[in-house]
């Protein structure tokens, strides 16, 4: 034990310590996420970066350097201060050939930015700005397979029809009325369009959509999603629909979601096999019954079932007669059982 008079031993460098040298050029991925950078002054960009993530930074104008990248494949500038003009001088980034993956959610954009030079570009999002229209579009790359361009102030679906890779498309929140020009997306798989204005479902003949949202529109029917067979989810909650039509034919579909409406009985989904997930609280549906009538086809399959806040929810031994008639259910309402 060392001596309380005897001065602290002092620790003499090894001579064999040697500074360790990071090379740059092996770095190929950058997450420089919550950092709260105003520029990137003090960042050395490694040159063979094919991912590099800005995300949630206080970041306001492009650094030219990003533009020498020429191995990037992602760039996300997600939840920064770009404005339209600061963003303006990506249209030019020449050698940025391989860009697949550009992200500008959560800026202040008000209007799409022209990413045409981007030719193998896969994924697009300018979701939650200020956009009030898809003029711009028409310019971004065929090959995009993910559009992005929810919570803006978008009034109309258009400049899109030469998306025909196209396989999720995100235009939720914001001020659509009508749906339109979405013949050409035959590989379309997911269309998001909750929180619009939109009227009548109009898929303009696609068949190929497994999932469709248009949850918080004014409907008032589901006709429209009839010849759409391979449907598997859709999400209809917060309309004016009086009943349930036109899902006969939909022998693919596992989940329901038709929540908050004016439902007073369920029909057309006796043949709905493979159903497993089925929303109707918030209705004006009687009895439980009619339920059991009219999910027939999916009672051996059916594992949860949301039905509060219908008259049918104050019978007498409710979730006795439920697990009755649905055997494998595992959820009723907010309960849940192992």
């Amino acid at each position: 034990m060392q001596s309380q008079n005897e001065p602290p031993v002092e620790a003499k460098p090894d001579q064999d310590d040697q500074t360790m040298e990071i090379d740059l050029s092996s770095i190929t991925s950058l997450d420089l996420t919550s950092f709260q950078l105003h520029d990137l002054d003090s960042v050395e960009l490694p040159p063979n970066l094919i991912d590099l993530d800005l995300t949630t930074n206080r970041l306001s104008k492009l650094d030219s350097r990003i533009a020498n990248l020429i191995n990037l494949r992602k760039l996300s500038f997600r939840q920064n201060l770009f404005n339209d003009a600061a963003i303006e001088p990506i249209s030019s980034w020449e050698s940025l050939t391989g860009l697949e993956e550009l992200i500008l959610r959560d800026n202040k954009l008000t209007k799409i930015p022209d990413v045409g030079i981007f030719k193998k570009l896969l994924v697009f999002d300018v979701s939650f700005n200020e956009i009030t229209s898809l003029q711009g579009l028409s310019k971004a790359s065929s090959t995009i397979k993910e559009l992005y361009v929810s919570k803006n102030e978008v009034t109309k679906m258009e400049e899109i029809d030469h998306l025909h890779e196209l396989q999720i498309l995100e235009l939720g929140s914001n001020r659509l009325r009508v749906m339109e020009n979405l013949q050409n997306f035959t590989k379309l798989q997911e269309l998001w369009l909750g929180r619009n204005r939109i009227k009548v479902i109009n898929l303009c003949g696609l068949s190929c959509i497994k999932k469709i949202s248009l949850q918080s529109n004014r409907l008032t029917s589901m006709i429209g999603l009839e010849e759409c067979n391979a449907l598997e989810e859709i999400y209809l909650s917060h309309n004016g629909i009086a009943k349930t039509e036109g899902l006969s034919k939909l022998v693919n579909l596992r989940v329901l979601d038709v929540s908050s409406n004016k439902l007073t009985s369920v029909d057309d989904i006796q043949n709905l096999t493979r159903l497993e997930d089925l929303w109707l609280n918030d209705n004006r549906i009687e009895s439980l019954e009619d339920i059991a009538e009219g999910v027939s086809g999916s009672r051996e399959k059916l594992t949860t079932i949301y039905l509060e806040n219908n008259p049918c929810a104050q019978s007498p031994n409710y979730n006795a007669t439920l697990k009755q008639i649905f055997p494998n259910i595992q959820q009723i309402d907010s309960e849940v059982f192992a």
